[in-house]
């Protein structure tokens, strides 16, 4: 008894690949603009803090 047509798991895998490769650049992504994002704060909180220094 036939199961009918294979399946084309090769293009199944080229897609998975592809998928991963898709959300791992954008985790990246997201990981690099919290760190730039985390870097500005604390620039901006060091200065702020110079400047009531200053006043004081």
């Amino acid at each position: 008894m036939p199961k009918g047509p294979e399946k084309n798991t090769k293009n199944k895998a080229l897609h998975t690949k592809l998928l991963n490769r898709k959300k791992a650049k954008l985790q990246e992504e997201k990981k690099e603009k919290a760190l730039r994002l985390k870097a500005l704060v604390t620039k901006m909180n060091q200065k702020k803090r110079g400047d009531e220094s200053d006043v004081s």
